[in-house]
């Protein structure tokens, strides 16, 4: 079956060994892609390659950072094709070239993800540069990053023949720029100035764009005099007709919404934001999802198939989760908590107790996540422990190399674990990647999420975590505000769900519920625990999966049958 749909995301996570994403989108679009295969959906993945991949992460004893290249060899693990494209950038071509990863669904359908790269030996030296890092470098190395994915990865698929393309998806604003690739390729050779609004009505039936953050810093833009240089002149006046040009600067996020007929965020609240940061244009919402199969433990993906045996190839089936004895829950989850325990210790040498109830806290380290709000109180948390259960707690997560409010959250964690050393014990699991968020999700005991609201546009580490009988304990906010039952899911950290927060009061509410009702019951009442285990599977498990999600896009924004 010819792919009628082209997904263009700046990273794609399809194995541990390919360091080709940074965190949740990345994760996403790989969850994303999984499942189109599961689903037999006609779809190709479009991505860039990254030689040096985003960075392996190395701390200190203090938490300090440092950030080292991960190289690896794409022809180990890839396939080269054959057809190169050529894209114009500052004035000259720059070859591109693909290599192919093949995803097989569980009906043995086929996805092809092709990831372009630009280290051609005919090419300079710093065009050879532009797909060794992801998010690397300074503006111009990231505009011209998204020229090779945008307008280099339409290219790239006209020479490869895929002339069946109905839907070009972009994830997120870095795609923006296939948009003009759409529109040359239509005019067949004239010039950019011969487009007609018949020709952006044609555009727009075929873009859909997805955002991924409510916060205006997090959508790219860049200086017009940037864009110009890079773009070039016919470019640039062909953005200047279409008014995209704002303040002065070039916004990925406007022009892709702008070149787009279905537009949505990834959660019903995250919806409502964005029908307010663009109310000109119809937002909608699909909350998004993850992998099911690729997220389940190895102990639960057993225990499902003894007793929900149709669940991998339709994960609604997962509601008959409330069916499974609690002790054989239990035990899962004891096997899963052992693997994350064992890992823990080989990497990092730190021995943590199974018996113990184990906090978990893992995404990408910037100032709104606050993983410093568990530490708020230290003196509060060393008393909860000491009087109603001992705890201990895992963190995990990269900050980006210029991200200083996420390079101090870190060693903020790292100071707080050594006041709390012999009372609290706390880990900080350096370099989370795929591999090490199998062990968090499915090993720890609560999953914790302090998000300043309304920052998290949806989230997903949560939902992994409910896959494996995981619940939440989370600001309401990004997809916590649909999946949330107070005790039945998981538990709320506040109660409001509208405006910004107040951390003080969430902190203050966060320590009530750990040690009023969470370590209380996990101690004290041990069914009573395993019920919510269950109720996270059922209720969050299978409705909050990347196959509800594409089911939900190619009903609403790919118009194809699923």
């Amino acid at each position: 079956m010819d792919p009628r749909v082209a997904y263009f995301s700046m990273e794609i996570a399809l194995d541990p060994a390919l360091p080709t994403y940074s965190g949740g989108l990345g994760v996403l679009a790989g969850d994303t892609l999984l499942s189109a295969a599961d689903l037999g959906l006609p779809m190709v993945g479009v991505t860039l390659l990254y030689r040096r991949g985003y960075f392996r992460q190395q701390l200190d004893s203090s938490g300090s950072q440092k950030e080292l290249p991960e190289d690896w060899r794409p022809e180990d693990l890839l396939t080269p094709v054959d057809p190169q494209v050529t894209v114009e950038i500052e004035g000259r071509d720059v070859l591109v070239r693909a290599w192919r990863w093949q995803i097989q669904g569980i009906g043995g359908h086929i996805v092809p993800v092709y990831f372009l790269d630009t280290d051609l030996e005919q090419n300079p030296p710093w065009d050879r540069r532009l797909t060794d890092t992801l998010y690397g470098g300074d503006d111009r190395y990231r505009l011209c990053q998204e020229v090779v994915l945008g307008i280099g990865g339409v290219r790239l698929l006209a020479a490869l023949g895929y002339s069946s393309i109905e839907t070009f998806h972009m994830n997120e604003g870095h795609a923006a720029l296939l948009s003009i690739a759409l529109v040359e390729q239509r005019l067949a050779g004239k010039p950019l100035s011969a487009a007609t609004r018949d020709d952006l009505d044609a555009l727009r039936r075929r873009c859909i764009f997805t955002t991924h953050t409510p916060v205006p810093a997090g959508h790219d833009q860049f200086p017009r005099e940037l864009a110009e240089r890079v773009l070039g002149p016919a470019r640039s006046a062909a953005l200047e007709r279409a008014g995209r040009f704002h303040d002065g600067l070039l916004n990925m996020t406007n022009l892709a919404i702008h070149a787009s007929h279905y537009i949505n965020g990834v959660g019903m609240r995250h919806g409502e934001i964005s029908r307010g940061m663009f109310p000109n244009y119809p937002v909608r919402a699909i909350t998004n999802g993850v992998h099911a199969v690729r997220w389940t433990s190895p102990p639960f993906a057993a225990l499902f198939d003894r007793h929900i045996p149709e669940w991998r190839r339709d994960n609604l089936y997962l509601r008959y989760a409330v069916g499974i004895e609690h002790e054989e829950i239990a035990a899962a989850h004891a096997v899963a908590k052992a693997a994350l325990i064992e890992e823990i210790r080989e990497h990092s040498g730190v021995s943590l107790d199974p018996s113990v109830f184990t906090i978990g806290f893992a995404r990408r380290a910037t100032g709104y996540k606050r993983p410093e709000l568990l530490l708020t109180d230290l003196e509060r948390l060393r008393s909860i422990a000491m009087r109603v259960g001992p705890l201990q707690v895992v963190y995990s997560g990269k900050a980006h190399p210029l991200d200083s409010s996420g390079r101090e959250a870190i060693r903020h964690v790292f100071q707080a674990a050594g006041c709390l050393a012999g009372s609290v014990p706390i880990v900080y699991v350096e370099n989370y990647d795929l591999h090490r968020a199998r062990f968090l999700t499915s090993g720890v005991d609560l999953w914790l999420n302090t998000p300043q609201r309304p920052q998290e546009a949806s989230g997903t580490s949560g939902m992994k975590a409910a896959l494996n009988g995981v619940p939440s304990l989370s600001i309401l906010d990004g997809w916590w505000v649909e999946g949330h039952i107070e005790g039945v899911t998981g538990w709320s950290i506040g109660h409001d769900e509208n405006g910004p927060g107040d951390p003080a009061a969430e902190a203050a509410s966060l320590y009530e519920k750990l040690e009023s009702v969470i370590v209380p019951m996990f101690y004290g009442r041990p069914d009573a625990f395993r019920a919510v285990m269950v109720s996270a599977i059922a209720f969050n498990g299978s409705f909050f999966n990347t196959q509800r999600m594409l089911r939900q896009y190619a009903q609403n924004a790919y118009g194809i049958e699923c």
